[in-house]
């Protein structure tokens, strides 16, 4: 299916075949098409006033994903409006470019959702002659990163790049014969099509797992074999709070962590000598300590340190927590608890302040406060379960990254000629 390419010639800073055209990104627009490379409106054209709440949707820079449209950033236009601005309509399946951002000149196609949408002034539209070049092929290189090398050295701006339309015309495109175009395209978006499944699956198995969340940790929904009341409890009932002090040593090199908000698990910030720590206020963390970051909490900045992390030690900025008594509270089971917008709720009236960047969090006006528990043979139940769900989205997200990862390695060997595809034998719609 494949062969190694022998002949090669410089472009940029690789080699591709000899016997491929080098061709500017401009002069592969459809010239007998109209507005085939064209930029969206200026921002006079298009004001906040022209938005509605349905008509026509706009492309918004959010939209323009890296090889991928982003459908989570809607906002539309009257019909009206779109036709005085028509030379920015753009079509499904036609190629977007954005003309800033990180990273500026990224690409996608547009969706086949409506009829037609209307270019926001950030946009950038690439309509290619289909009989010189396939439009996966083209948007494959242009979020490929010898592509993406080019647009950066010519943007301007240093906080945001930005890339003007006849900077973005003037890069060079690779051009293998169309055919070979077409076998290219069919195995990128073969490998596309594998991530874009494994990414469907990731989201069911979230969606999945957040409704197991809402109905367990209530006990809505019961595992089988539980029955009976659920008890409510004060925390001042169930938690007890620990300070491990230890020996100074200005010599010794401590591991500091912290806890990442939107309850996002604990990290390894970094690690310092006792010298180079002016606040000589750090205690040790154990295994199954529960954590709350005083500073952060109402940004759910909580989390159990698991065994990675034992020993390791905490700033005065954190309260650590045990169960009173591990027959009554399983750590892992209140670590899902702390995950609840209903957990977040009672830290969020057990503090005081007017910005929610600024208050402070009152730990003893929460351990007032109550939670229902199961038994700990529930409580440990439950806590398999969304390890298990929680596992398995794992796996999915690194298969997805290894796809992607493989992905890439096509691109680096495909879109160069390293490698060529033997076209007699590989089906080219």
């Amino acid at each position: 299916m494949i062969t190694e390419t022998k002949n090669t010639k410089a472009f940029y800073n690789a080699e591709i075949p000899c016997d491929w055209e080098v061709c500017s990104l401009g002069s592969l627009a459809d010239k007998k098409k109209k507005w085939s490379f064209t930029g969206g409106p200026f921002g006079s054209n298009l004001k906040a006033e022209d938005y509605t709440e349905t008509g026509i949707r706009i492309i918004q820079l959010q939209n323009i994903g890296d090889g991928e449209f982003l459908d989570n950033y809607k906002i539309y236009t009257s019909d009206k409006k779109a036709d005085e601005l028509l030379s920015c309509n753009i079509y499904p399946g036609e190629i977007i470019l954005s003309k800033m951002g990180d990273p500026v000149a990224r690409g996608c196609f547009i969706p086949n959702e409506d009829k037609r949408y209307l270019m926001a002034s950030d946009g950038i539209r690439v309509l290619p002659d289909s009989s010189r070049v396939d439009s996966f092929y083209l948007l494959s290189f242009i979020n490929y990163s010898i592509f993406r090398t080019e647009a950066v050295k010519i943007s301007t701006g240093s906080t945001r790049q930005r890339i003007g339309l006849d900077d973005l015309k003037s890069i060079k495109i690779p051009l293998p014969p169309l055919p070979e175009q077409k076998a290219i395209a069919q195995v990128l978006s073969t490998a596309d099509a594998a991530i874009h499944t494994t990414e469907k699956l990731i989201t069911q198995k979230e969606l999945l797992k957040k409704w197991l969340m809402q109905q367990l940790l209530t006990g809505k929904k019961r595992l089988k074999g539980f029955e009976g009341e659920w008890k409510e409890h004060s925390y001042e009932k169930i938690l007890k709070v620990v300070k491990r002090n230890f020996d100074w040593d200005e010599n010794e090199l401590y591991k500091l962590i912290s806890v990442r908000r939107r309850s996002g698990g604990i990290f390894y910030r970094e690690a310092l000598y006792g010298h180079q720590i002016l606040v000589k206020t750090l205690r040790t963390a154990s295994e199954g300590d529960f954590l709350f970051s005083k500073m952060q909490i109402l940004h759910g900045a909580s989390a159990l340190v698991t065994k990675e992390f034992d020993g390791a030690k905490i700033s005065g900025s954190y309260i650590a927590v045990v169960p009173k008594e591990k027959k009554q509270l399983n750590m892992e089971f209140f670590q899902w608890y702390s995950q609840t917008p209903y957990f977040y709720h009672q830290t969020y009236i057990s503090s005081y302040g007017v910005h929610i960047e600024k208050m402070t969090f009152d730990f003893d006006t929460f351990l007032q406060l109550e939670m229902k528990l199961p038994s700990i043979e529930e409580q440990t139940a439950i806590s398999q379960v969304l390890q298990a769900a929680d596992k398995e989205i794992s796996l999915l997200k690194a298969k997805a990254e290894k796809l992607r990862e493989q992905k890439k390695g096509l691109m680096q060997q495909l879109l160069t000629g390293k490698v060529r595809l033997k076209i007699d034998k590989v089906k080219t719609a």
